[in-house]
């Protein structure tokens, strides 16, 4: 199985595809990104489902790239008989969900071979096949329906359809697989040079939308892509990534399932939007926050569905597993977990977008205040935190802090924005829980804050301290815990969450640096002035993107790979918060703490 880095991304904002540098689709959900699998070779063996489509002669040279600020993936191929590019990507304003692959002949005659191997329901399941009249190839399995469409004569062999053709220089040979329920009519047609057309034309447009400039436009355009194709258009909501149980150490069992939407990252999700001028992308994703938050807050989840659902079993697949990482989870039960740091990320996402002037919040302030007046009696309580533990609730500084950001984010409602609320109750309250984390969460010894109450342990979202509002960046305790965690969870220069081999989340120990926090350390750099290593750390994460531009969750400096779901969106959320902290005068570290009250005690 190739490496995760060795991947890129086709998408329709409905689900997406992961193309490998050979030229194999190997994982694709139909029709939503949290739906079964159909192709899920990336946790298996290509009889788990994959297509492949190559040259039958060796390769001698293979250079992939996106056409640019698009999602139109394109890979030249190189055999000792000529030279073909493989033209991949998922229509847009389209009917139906389709993928289209276009073989392009460029030197010589190309000797190829196609293998599609369906496999519904995370491999298991074989479809059954029907060809039509008009020569397409049906392929059925109970909710499911698959119709490929191609000039290429098909065969089937043991359940996997097959076929050899000639591809010549000037010729361009088209293959197109679409999906619909099983219970509706065959796909209708789509000319696949067409879609092309309008495809790359619906890219570009909307990468004209934004506001990019400066000399990080590369990674900005590519992160805002990928974000954009993590989105779920229906909704407006995004997913962490398109994958599940890619793992976080290679062999593992630190293995999620993230093809659903966080509420953790709703305020750097908004602020990315927000900041390289995709309002609608932004108004959307806030509407979905407050739907999805909606109801009582006392049984407000950590995570949702695509459209809001709350239901999300976990189950174990009978799959092999990335290269021997097992289990394999399908659903995921953090679902089930009390993090009371989200109530503040919720706050926090709406007073963001009340500051930033997004139309239509009517409801939101009845939400907020609803949310605090629950916070006021569960802040005490312990939870499993930001990084979802398994090993029991405990009071973690995180989630205290971000409880302090609720009501801060509170009491800006009413002083800045006129709204009514009981600011004396709530800034009494914002006061006691500073006290609290600054008394029992505040290490004087080491002069540095831990990960929780009665702990020795670092924790890597203190860096956001300075970046919430909670204390300034030259409070001397900011200085000292940035200090302790540079001292304490760097790996080669990259920022660890935490010490996972010191039994704080109740799983074996073994993961990579996580590279949202490493951009976090940079972002704490810019605030302190040291603009010089923030730009070098910056530039170094930027370097491990794979060849396409694209990050997964964290990197393992020893073996110089990328670990975990892929691509990941708070990696490239958190890439284009630094890139515009590195270069805008407004930058995102601190309008979000921008207008907080109180003197530190």
């Amino acid at each position: 199985m190739a490496r995760i880095e060795e991947y890129a991304i086709v998408g329709d904002c409905r689900t997406a595809a992961l193309v490998s540098r050979t030229g194999s689709i190997d994982w694709l959900c139909w029709p939503r990104f949290d739906s079964d699998a159909c192709l899920a070779a990336l946790l298996g063996t290509p009889e788990n489902g994959q297509w492949s489509l190559r040259p039958e002669a060796k390769v001698t040279n293979a250079e992939r790239a996106y056409r640019s600020h698009t999602l139109v993936l394109e890979t030249v191929i190189e055999t000792a008989e000529g030279r073909v590019r493989l033209v991949d990507f998922m229509p847009m304003e389209c009917e139906d969900s389709s993928i289209v692959r276009i073989v392009a002949g460029e030197r010589g005659t190309v000797r190829m071979a196609l293998s599609l191997a369906l496999r519904f329901d995370y491999g298991m399941c074989h479809p059954w096949f029907s060809l039509l009249s008009d020569g397409t190839v049906e392929a059925v399995s109970g909710p499911d329906k698959l119709a490929l469409r191609t000039p290429v004569p098909l065969e089937r062999e043991d359940g996997t359809l097959v076929a050899r053709f000639e591809v010549r220089a000037g010729e361009r040979i088209p293959f197109v697989l679409s999906y619909t329920p099983s219970h509706l009519p065959t796909p209708k047609p789509i000319d696949a040079e067409h879609a092309l057309g309008v495809t790359e034309a619906y890219w570009k447009d909307w990468s004209r939308t934004g506001d990019i400039e400066g000399e990080y436009a590369e990674p900005i355009v590519r992160s805002l892509l990928t974000l954009k194709a993590l989105t779920y258009a229906p909704t407006g909501g995004i997913v962490a990534a398109p994958t599940t149980s890619l793992p976080e150490s290679i062999g593992g069992a630190r293995n999620w399932d993230y093809r659903y939407c966080w509420l953790r990252d709703a305020t750097l999700t908004l602020l990315a939007l927000m900041n390289a001028g995709h309002l609608d992308e932004a108004r959307a994703w806030r509407d979905w926050l407050v739907r999805a938050a909606a109801g009582d807050p006392r049984q407000m989840q950590i995570l949702y569905g695509l459209a809001g659902e709350r239901r999300i079993t976990e189950w174990e697949a009978e799959l092999p597993g990335y290269e021997g990482s097992r289990p394999v989870r399908i659903g995921n039960a953090a679902h089930e977990q009390v993090q009371i740091d989200v109530y503040g990320e919720v706050m926090d996402a709406l007073h963001q977008a009340r500051c930033a002037g997004l139309p239509g919040d009517a409801g939101a302030w009845a939400l907020q205040c609803a949310l605090l007046k629950y916070l006021e009696e569960c802040w005490r309580e312990p939870d499993e935190g930001i990084w979802e533990v398994r090993g029991g609730a405990r009071h973690f500084t995180f989630s205290r802090m971000m409880a302090w950001v609720a009501f801060d984010r509170g009491i800006q409602g009413v002083e800045r924005f006129g709204l009514e609320g009981d600011v004396a109750r709530w800034r009494a309250i914002r006061d006691e829980i500073k006290g609290d984390i600054c008394e029992h969460g505040f290490d004087a010894v080491r002069g540095t804050f831990v990960q929780s109450y009665e702990s020795k342990e670092l924790d890597a979202s203190l860096l956001l301290m300075p970046t919430v509002g909670f204390l300034p960046i030259d409070d001397p305790r900011v200085a000292g815990t940035v200090r302790a965690i540079e001292e304490d969870l760097l790996a080669d220069g990259l920022v660890l969450r935490y010490r996972s081999s010191r039994a704080v989340d109740g799983l074996p120990a073994g993961e990579g640096a996580f590279l949202a926090c490493s951009f976090w350390l940079a972002d704490a750099y810019v605030l302190m002035g040291r603009i010089d290593e923030a730009r070098a750390l910056f530039e170094r994460l930027c370097r491990l993107a794979n060849d396409v531009g694209l990050l997964a969750e964290e990197y393992d400096p020893a073996a110089k790979r990328q670990l975990g779901n892929f691509p990941q969106a708070f990696s490239h959320i958190s890439l284009l918060n630094t890139a515009h902290n590195l270069s805008r005068a407004a930058k995102p570290a601190e309008q979000r703490a921008r207008g907080h009250a109180g003197a530190p005690p």
